[in-house]
């Protein structure tokens, strides 16, 4: 798969389907991706992923947000992107990339871990402080499950 990586000038609708799947809140997406450098990811001309990158701190960047569109799952696309964001983040000179997930994100938290980022601290009671709806997170097979913390993780590129 030869994926290819445009940085978006504008958030599509297309954009916005893929950004809200990671994070349910077009609020809380619009405060941050306004200052993110966003990154639609194509195959052959159609889009199957999309990242957000911001800088945080000096030296610092995090991945605030990464989607693959339902139907291009569990085929690489995550971790291709990821690799593809961590050499990039690599070659811009900057020390630390983070990102974040739910703390029952067990899928997305297999992959993190297994690019390189390693868990570094929990930020308790994020989703109950930051979102005005409860967060229920999808992918588990069993209803009802509530979001409220955020595992952060960190890799060090120097």
């Amino acid at each position: 798969m030869n994926l290819e990586y445009r940085q978006a000038e504008e958030i599509s609708e297309d954009d916005y389907k893929l950004l809200l799947d990671a994070d349910p809140s077009k609020e809380i997406v619009d405060s941050y991706i306004k200052r993110s450098t966003v990154f639609e990811v194509l195959n052959l001309d159609k889009l199957v992923g999309i990242v957000a990158m911001l800088p945080t701190r000096p030296e610092t960047l995090e991945i605030v947000n990464i989607a693959v569109a339902p139907e291009q799952q569990n085929l690489g696309i995550g971790t291709m992107i990821l690799e593809k964001m961590i050499a990039s983040a690599k070659a811009a000179d900057y020390n630390t990339l983070e990102i974040g997930t739910g703390s029952n994100s067990y899928q997305q938290l297999h992959v993190y871990q297994k690019v390189g980022f390693r868990m570094s601290w929990i930020d308790k009671d994020f989703f109950t402080n930051n979102y005005s709806r409860k967060v229920i997170d999808k992918y588990l097979t069993f209803d009802g499950f509530v979001l409220k913390d955020m595992v952060r993780l960190t890799m060090k590129l120097k």
